[in-house]
């Protein structure tokens, strides 16, 4: 007997391989465990590969069940897409791009770009979420997003990155700290502070740089807390926890009792890049595209 594949057997498909347990499964769709073991092997008899190992005492995805999951994921988010797009289309609007951004990008670079769309693009919808490189790496890749703006080496393959902007360093210090810019030299005369820095997790990139600002310097800083937002940053530095070491852009749009000495005599320099899926099918993403960065 052949059968064809159909959208219900990604939907029994995605069930097992989130569950990775047959009954809890069947209970999520609503059907019968045999009902679903047959959806399953129906699939696997189309596909010509086994998609779950399966023994008693557990279920894991095979390496084309993996492969699958992650192209189900992406096509389940271009088909909930879709559907928002035709209904903009038929109310009148012209389609919807996300973007994700980490903070320092909504100092100067996101803010501008969103007036350049306000002014020639205003049919296309914009949503904005702050989130971590990798988070935002993650969500483009499920098709999730439309652009992210990173401090990333290095992406996927099938990833565009457009640098956007170069920044230098800055120290920041609690306002009443004894180091002002006159008297400042090097970071060396820092060393005996504790440490205020962006979580390894949200900017590896970053993190290493900071690491390698002091060590030039002869010295490994004492780390006392991490985060990954620069209002908690300065809130603690304000308190007189720590210095910090931001990019230079992130030290505007603050009201908080601390100061900036930026670092010009180093090599360090932190970018601020744009990544996009190359081939992302949002007409709306390649219309801002190519209203803000031309062809790159």
């Amino acid at each position: 007997m052949s059968y064809q594949l159909e959208f219900r057997h990604l939907k029994y498909f995605m069930a097992v391989a989130e569950e990775l347990n047959y009954r809890k499964a069947a209970e999520k769709l609503f059907i019968s465990q045999p009902g679903l073991s047959r959806q399953i092997s129906q699939m696997e008899e189309v596909l010509g590969v086994k998609l779950f190992e399966r023994t008693k005492r557990k279920v894991s995805l095979t390496t084309a069940g993996e492969h699958l999951m992650h192209e189900t994921l992406f096509l389940n988010n271009h088909l909930a897409r879709v559907k928002k797009d035709l209904k903009r289309i038929d109310s009148g609007e012209q389609g919807e791009i996300k973007i994700g951004f980490i903070g320092s990008a909504m100092q100067n670079v996101v803010p501008d770009l969103m007036v350049k769309m306000n002014a020639q693009l205003p049919e296309v919808k914009v949503n904005l979420e702050e989130m971590s490189n990798k988070v935002q790496v993650e969500k483009l890749e499920k098709g999730e997003l439309d652009f992210g703006f990173v401090r990333l080496s290095r992406v996927p393959e099938e990833f565009h990155m457009h640098p956007v902007l170069e920044d230098t360093f800055s120290i920041v210090l609690p306002k009443n700290h004894p180091m002002n810019a006159p008297q400042f030299k090097n970071i060396a005369q820092l060393a005996d502070e504790h440490f205020i820095l962006f979580s390894s997790e949200y900017s590896p990139l970053y993190y290493d740089m900071i690491m390698s600002i002091c060590e030039d310097q002869g010295f490994t800083p004492t780390v006392s807390h991490k985060s990954v937002h620069a209002q908690t940053i300065f809130k603690l530095v304000e308190r007189g926890l720590g210095v910090a070491i931001i990019p230079s852009a992130l030290q505007y749009g603050f009201d908080l009792d601390v100061k900036f000495i930026e670092l010009k005599n180093i090599p360090q320099r932190t970018t601020l890049s744009v990544i996009w899926k190359t081939e992302n099918r949002n007409p709306a993403m390649w219309k801002a595209k190519e209203l803000w960065f031309g062809e790159v």
